[in-house]
């Protein structure tokens, strides 16, 4: 995976000297900040020292640079969504889902490092499915939340001319993104994102927990959720349902403002 080709590493031997380990570590940890510092809209790597949002912590470790990821809070209590999504599916969600993959980032990422030190390849290779999938759930999650609001609304400004130019109308994207979401065969998250070559929106399906800027180069800008933790207790089997309700709490201001950051 492209986004996570600083874990991919080349290297002349089978063992890293000391010298090599801590130029790895450096550049593995600057990697990292620059990396989730796009996702959650942190504008500069001091910003990040700085502990934006609290999503990560960081500490000094010898001459290298160790993170530790941590659950975001949900920007609103669990029940300022319903009834589009209940109090106890958002609990369950935040509290258990994301923050599993909070915890398993962190002992994936404790891993490797151990294996960096050891030099031992074959571990850094093995680890690559954990880091995606859980560095991807915490990734997707964290926009998701943000992407939601107990007060809905309607698109604006540059993001509403943008739809109307790439789809036509409002009504047309949420047509075709709830297509798009129901049509996920098993769990996965239907996407709005922004293509920076051609400078427009996109629509794209992922599957499971895999990072829509790492499996398409899309950034992303409005996530639906559709892995059956997100809705099953409300809806039942009935995801149609769910795809069509979300539009009612989705946060447009944070999807412009995701826009504009994407575009400039």
């Amino acid at each position: 995976s492209p986004t996570f080709s600083c874990l991919s590493l080349s290297l002349s031997s089978s063992r890293l000297s000391s010298k090599s380990f801590l130029l790895l570590d450096f550049e593995l940890g600057i990697k990292l900040i620059l990396y989730f510092s796009h996702f959650y809209q942190i504008p500069s790597i001091f910003a990040m020292l700085g502990l934006k949002r609290g999503l990560l912590k960081v500490s000094r470790m010898g001459s290298s640079v160790r993170f530790e990821h941590k659950l975001p809070p949900l920007p609103y209590k669990s029940n300022a969504l319903e009834p589009v999504i209940s109090s106890e599916i958002m609990e369950l969600h935040h509290q258990k889902h994301h923050n599993a993959y909070v915890t398993n980032l962190n002992a994936a990422e404790a891993k490797l490092k151990e294996a960096v030190q050891k030099g031992d390849i074959s571990a850094i290779i093995a680890l690559q499915p954990a880091l995606k999938f859980n560095g991807g759930g915490h990734i997707n999650h964290s926009i998701f939340w943000q992407n939601l609001s107990p007060n809905g609304g309607q698109p604006e400004g540059p993001l509403l001319e943008a739809i109307c130019r790439d789809f036509g109308s409002l009504e047309n994207l949420k047509n075709k993104m709830m297509a798009i979401s129901n049509g996920v065969q098993g769990s996965g998250w239907g996407w709005l994102g922004f293509n920076k070559e051609t400078k427009r929106l996109q629509l794209a399906a992922c599957a499971n927990q895999d990072p829509l800027e790492a499996t398409t180069g899309l950034v992303p800008l409005l996530g639906i959720d559709v892995w059956e933790h997100a809705y099953y207790l409300q809806y039942k089997n009935v995801r149609a349902d769910y795809t069509k309700k979300i539009f009612e709490i989705i946060n447009w201001t944070d999807v412009n403002e995701r826009y504009c950051k994407a575009k400039n």
